[in-house]
């Protein structure tokens, strides 16, 4: 039987018979009671171990109030930005605010500030400067170093500087935020918690660095000093250097002690938590979550409506693709759930008088890497290289597929369940080594289209991403297709790729369109790179260099460049018929204009396009005309903001057809 929901309100704690609570999560999203949401499966992990929790979600951050509503917290404030990354959730790849937020109720904007972590940190101190801060989350997370912020194309310090929190959790947080919570209780000083594993803190101007040696037999007890801010922010190969080095020391196994200068002050990361065993990860997904949004909320969550039937099986991945931050954030090494937690579960969901006998997902970052781990744990000790599949699989690495072919048989076997889907990623190259794996999913977990994620066709581009290569994917989509085939069903895959991954030019991206055109595929959704904090591939974005090689690496920068190489990828589509034609031309690829069956587009345009581009006109005119490229764009009737305002400016809602800042100065 699920508990009743945390209290979100002063009322809704004084019924429970608090005078106040010892922990206050001020969290930017909607506060729903479901283990894939942070604030919940941590408060309820504090509550199992009998601390009062209460949940202060999406706060006015215009005063301290909201901040005072429960009184002075015994212990301490957990601060997060939310599931996501705010920046990321606010703007799109071309720096155009979003009109729409997954995690907030009736998918409103507006009910965050950009950069939230800092904010709510500072109101924090505002309201009670003598209770310790302890913020984390994804935001917090890949911000701990001095990084790159693409909104604002600078260089800025670890987020504890802009927060002044007492301390940062990264990566995922039970075990820390457990154990702060126990050395509060038993009257430590904050300061003394600088001795845990996956906290990052900042140095007083006066303090000297701790004498700390972390009790691993891999640890060498080494301190690793990464080029300083002030280097990073002047030199894009000190920068490069600093990613490098970072992404050295992320095995929990045997990452060394990280510290960084910010000016007078030393920023100290201590090396990542271990990972959870099965035991301790089955015993957060077993408490009693109601599963559901906080009755406060009268309109849907988005968010909540896309996973409410879902499982989460695992975590972590050891892919290391260099455009993604699960590995940062989740560890390379994979922690699982038992199968008996997980099918108990999915009972629990089944029995929900709501359920309609669909399991959405059952899966995890990446689905099929479920119970995968290194078949030599001493090595897997000492090991240091950043993927476990590229450029090709370990040998050591258990890639065995029973574990999730038999949660599966389980699975779809409990009363109740008619479907089992899975739609979270599957890694194609390792499941090309498993037939019975891909013909399980094609007989019994796919509802007529399969996503996956091939990225791109280019060789080179893929290597930036340290992604497997074209013929990896042809050769799955041959077997799902057999799979498919017996099993006497109709069924097809839909590939994900991105446009504008450094590495990735017009030339890269034309011979992308050459094989969505020979293949049938027509992608309509479109990944965009975005160059998010900590991740390699911003580094390479950033730089221009390859961080472990220092190499040159191309990057489409100009919004004129990221235009076009979309349009490629959506060459079928009327509209971007100009801007595709304009590429080839560049390109000096006009064979593959015309009416042959290898031609891309046709020789004139179709009057969609001539709409379109008069429509682009317009709206560049209204702008003023001063964007780069931006006339071009096929997406004219989103709002733009410029690049020196995103992410600068405060974020107050958006309004469709509101004339902006400029226009209206205009």
């Amino acid at each position: 039987m699920a508990a009743p929901f945390l209290p979100t309100t002063p009322d809704e704690m004084h019924a429970l018979g608090w005078d106040r609570p010892d922990v206050v999560f001020v969290s930017g999203d909607a506060y729903v009671d479901h283990p894939s949401f942070a604030a919940a499966i941590l408060g309820r992990v504090l509550e199992a171990r009998g601390y009062r929790v209460a949940i202060l979600p999406q706060p006015d951050w215009k005063s301290a109030e909201p901040w005072r509503a429960f009184g002075r917290p015994r212990l301490f404030f957990a601060v997060s930005a939310g599931n996501m990354d705010s920046m990321i959730n606010h703007y799109t790849a071309n720096k155009k605010r979003r009109n729409d937020d997954a995690y907030s109720p009736g998918g409103r904007i507006g009910l965050r500030p950009d950069r939230p972590t800092a904010i709510y940190a500072q109101r924090c101190r505002e309201a009670f400067p003598d209770v310790p801060v302890v913020a984390g989350g994804v935001e917090a997370s890949l911000r701990r170093i001095a990084h790159f912020d693409y909104w604002s194309e600078t260089v800025r310090p670890s987020i504890l500087v802009s927060s002044k929190a007492d301390l940062l959790v990264y990566g995922m947080g039970e075990r820390p935020v457990v154990e702060i919570a126990r050395r509060l209780a038993a009257g430590e000083d904050v300061k003394a918690l600088r001795d845990l594993r996956g906290v990052a803190y900042l140095l007083g101007r006066s303090e000297a660095l701790p004498p700390h040696r972390f009790d691993d037999a891999a640890c060498d007890g080494a301190t690793i000093e990464l080029p300083s801010f002030e280097e990073v922010g002047k030199d894009p190969r000190a920068f490069a250097r600093m990613t490098a080095l970072h992404h050295h020391e992320t095995n929990p196994l045997n990452a060394r002690r990280v510290v960084q200068r910010h000016g007078d002050r030393l920023m100290v990361q201590n090396p990542p938590t271990l990972p959870l065993s099965e035991a301790e990860m089955d015993a957060a997904y077993d408490l009693p979550y109601a599963r559901r949004p906080h009755p406060r909320y009268a309109e849907p969550v988005p968010a909540f409506e896309m996973i409410k039937d879902s499982v989460t099986t695992m975590r972590g991945c050891f892919g290391g693709c260099t455009f993604c931050s699960i590995t940062m954030h989740q560890s390379r090494i994979i922690q699982s759930r038992s199968p008996a937690s997980i099918v108990g579960e999915v009972r629990r969901v089944a029995k929900d008088p709501a359920f309609k006998g669909t399991i959405s997902d059952l899966g995890g970052p990446t689905a099929n890497m479920y119970k995968m781990r290194c078949t030599r744990p001493d090595v897997e000790a000492k090991c240091r290289r950043l993927s476990c599949i590229h450029p090709k699989i370990c040998p050591l690495l258990g890639t065995d597929h029973a574990p999730t072919i038999d949660l599966l048989r389980q699975a779809r076997a409990v009363p109740g369940v008619k479907r089992v889907f899975v739609a979270s990623g599957i890694r194609m190259d390792l499941a090309n080594r498993s037939p019975a794996y891909v013909d399980e999913m094609a007989r019994h977990h796919v509802g007529g289209h399969l996503k996956v994620a091939p990225e791109h066709t280019s060789e080179t581009v893929l290597a930036a991403m340290k992604k497997p290569s074209q013929a990896s994917f042809e050769e799955f989509a041959g077997r799902f297709a057999d799979a498919s085939r017996r099993a006497g069903k109709e069924q097809y895959l839909v590939p994900y790729f991105i446009a504008g991954h450094p590495g990735s030019t017009v030339k890269e991206m034309i011979e992308l369109a050459v094989f969505l055109k020979s293949s049938g595929y027509r992608p309509r959704q479109v990944q965009d790179f975005i160059p998010a904090p900590m991740d390699v591939a911003t580094s390479m974005w950033h730089t221009g260099l390859d961080p472990f090689t220092l190499e040159p690496v191309p990057a489409a920068k100009k919004l004129r460049d990221r235009v076009a190489q979309r349009a490629l990828m959506q060459f079928f589509q009327p509209e971007n018929w100009f801007t595709v034609r304009q590429a080839l031309l560049d390109a000096g690829r006009a064979d593959l204009m015309g009416d042959g069956p290898q031609c891309l587009i046709p020789s004139r345009p179709p009057p969609e396009a001539v709409e379109a581009r008069r429509r682009a006109a317009q709206a560049a005119a209204a702008r003023g005309g001063d964007d780069d490229g931006a006339a071009a764009e096929p997406a004219a009737d989103a709002t733009y903001v410029h690049a020196e305002d995103a992410g600068t400016k405060p974020t107050v809602g958006y309004r469709p057809g509101r004339a902006g800042a400029r226009r209206r100065r205009r």
